[in-house]
């Protein structure tokens, strides 16, 4: 027994899934960018938290960030997003001191990375204070709830 069967209506969903599969990428890239700020204020904000102490030589005990260096890492304006590397399906970035650019510190030069790094990480002489772990943390809910946020309402918009 032969059958027929006929749709109506397909011609716009296929004119709809090409708008949308065209426009993924920018809605994406996006959603994205608008997490890795949220992500750049919630390490900005966590600098702004950071112990210091008076700096002292430190001889045999690890001391606080001097407020001299906590300063430089909170009036950093260079709190960036780097470029986004795609990587076939998936699109990478991240957030950070990186190309911060130098402050004066003590009358010598040094990378504001360097310094942030430093606060951060901990070393021989100074304690750690994971501050950027800490926003990661505290971020990462928030971020990801913008980036799907983000790329619905630009889907909806180029589908609907």
């Amino acid at each position: 027994m032969a059958g027929t069967m006929s749709t109506t209506g397909m011609e716009e969903i296929s004119e709809m899934l090409a708008r949308l599969e065209g426009g993924a990428e920018a809605a994406a890239a996006a959603g994205l960018y608008e997490g890795a700020g949220i992500m750049a204020a919630e390490i900005a904000a966590e600098a702004g938290k950071l112990k210091t102490a008076r700096f002292r030589y430190a001889s045999g005990w690890q001391r606080e960030a001097s407020p001299e260096e906590a300063a430089v890492v909170q009036a950093a304006g260079g709190i960036g997003i780097a470029k986004f590397a795609k990587n076939g399906s998936e699109v990478d970035t991240s957030v950070g001191y990186g190309n911060a650019g130098y402050a004066q510190l003590n009358g010598r030069q040094v990378p504001i990375a360097k310094i942030a790094n430093a606060i951060n990480s901990g070393t021989s002489f100074m304690k750690k204070q994971p501050f950027i772990r800490k926003a990661a943390s505290n971020g990462k809910k928030k971020a990801e709830q913008a980036i799907a946020r983000t790329i619905e309402e630009r889907l909806n918009k180029q589908g609907g």
